[in-house]
């Protein structure tokens, strides 16, 4: 049995590698802003929820203790600069900071869900902050792999309206159009939650592309 920590847990993509790691027999925790999801599913109990700011780690360090894998699945598609909310601060150094604190852990492996592409009309930040976050993440003395989806799509998506969810997903289940898309591909919560999760157990490469996340979580 493995024990997993996911930073972000309560999250879009998070969530659904908590449930998988439950669903598996693994020892569960997570730690986030927004602590415990607002969802009855059964597996929730059998989460260890912290609700902590990441950027205070001395209110979550202890949740490290005894912890084989850190999935790091915090990021932010929009900014509010007064609360501090940046793509610098959440996509980078957020990161950066769970990261140092799992190497300081004895931590054997950090899985960093990075991104392929910025969104349209996104700050250029989104993207620079999150690669500023691999580069510094495999310089520690841990196995350090970050996977970069593409556009993620599924219940519960947060980042856009339900019509445009669905008109992703429609894009994804065809084929002939969404291999034209390359490392815009869409793909489905599931599949990348399961890639995050298998990746966390074996980390065999150090970064998955669409096509690796594809394979690793089909």
């Amino acid at each position: 049995m493995t024990t997993l920590l996911v930073v972000g847990g309560s999250g879009f993509i998070g969530r659904e590698v908590c449930r998988i790691a439950v669903r598996d027999g693994h020892e569960v925790r997570s730690v986030s802003r927004g602590g415990r999801p607002p969802t009855d599913a059964p597996w929730t109990d059998a989460v260890s929820w912290t609700s902590a700011d990441l950027f205070r780690p001395d209110a979550w360090r202890s949740r490290l203790d005894g912890v084989d894998a850190v999935v790091h699945a915090v990021g932010t598609l929009t900014e509010s600069p007064a609360e501090g909310a940046t793509f610098e601060r959440v996509n980078g150094d957020a990161a950066i900071i769970a990261a140092l604190e799992a190497e300081r852990a004895g931590v054997e492996t950090f899985v960093f869900l990075s991104a392929s592409v910025k969104p349209p009309g996104v700050r250029n930040a989104y993207l620079t902050a999150k690669r500023r976050a691999e580069a510094a993440i495999a310089d520690l003395a841990l196995d350090a792999v970050a996977l970069r989806p593409g556009p993620v799509y599924g219940p519960g998506q947060p980042h856009f309206p339900k019509a445009v969810d669905g008109l992703v997903r429609l894009i994804a289940s065809v084929p002939p159009i969404a291999d034209r898309l390359g490392e815009r591909r869409p793909l489905a919560v599931d599949t990348v939650a399961r890639a995050t999760y298998r990746t966390a157990l074996d980390p065999d490469e150090s970064l998955l592309d669409v096509d690796d996340i594809r394979t690793v979580g089909n």
